[in-house]
């Protein structure tokens, strides 16, 4: 009698069939994890040419280094380690972006470290209008503004729901970096949005 467990094998087991040249454990990672990969890349990137690009770079990869993966972290976040250096790669490899420097551009602090302006709380908006499509699209744009460091940050701990140990882990950071990233980060996109509501409310 054939079990779930033998049908269904965890990424271990396929990650030692393919160690021993297992093509249909390649496979079965790709189908596994593909759509994954690509969102990352997607979320990161926000280029769908980049994030296809990403996706077949880290399978490539994961086929041509699986012997150097001890085993030691969970495959799924050596794989998420991949990509995100993936995609940062391709983000640093942009000419002309739009990135803007958090320290120089990002909101301003007073020497006790509170805002030097005052700055909106959009989460007490009402909620049809935080969830509204044109609120997504002003935050994905402001998240695109991020260098790319604290927009990996910002995808891994917020969009894809890591903890920051495993920020860190993948970024190959401190915990106290990754934290350091994330506050900036949001920081400056909640001033981002704040700003914008503010424009809507002054042209209503």
């Amino acid at each position: 009698m054939t079990t779930h467990a033998e049908t269904h094998p965890g990424d271990a087991e396929l990650v030692e069939r393919l160690k021993r040249g297992d093509e249909a454990a390649f496979t079965a990672l790709l189908r596994r994890h593909q759509a994954k990969v690509y969102r990352l890349a997607m979320n990161m990137t926000r280029n769908p040419q980049d994030a296809e690009e990403v996706t077949q770079d880290v399978f490539l990869a994961v086929y041509r280094k699986i012997g150097g993966f001890d085993g030691r972290a969970a495959f799924s976040t050596w794989l998420y380690r991949v990509a995100s250096n993936a995609a940062l790669m391709k983000l640093r490899g942009r000419r002309g972006g739009p990135h803007l420097s958090i320290e120089e551009e990002g909101p301003a602090f007073t020497p006790d470290g509170h805002h030097a302006r005052p700055v909106a709380d959009w989460s007490e908006l009402p909620e049809d209008r935080l969830l509204s499509g044109e609120r997504r699209r002003v935050l994905e744009q402001a998240i695109e503004t991020l260098p790319p460091d604290y927009r990996a940050a910002v995808v891994l701990r917020d969009i894809e729901g890591l903890s920051n140990q495993e920020v860190a882990e993948i970024l190959g950071a401190t915990v106290l970096a990754v934290k350091s990233r994330l506050h900036r980060a949001r920081l400056t996109l909640r001033e981002r949005l704040a700003t914008y509501f503010e424009a809507r409310r002054a042209r209503a």
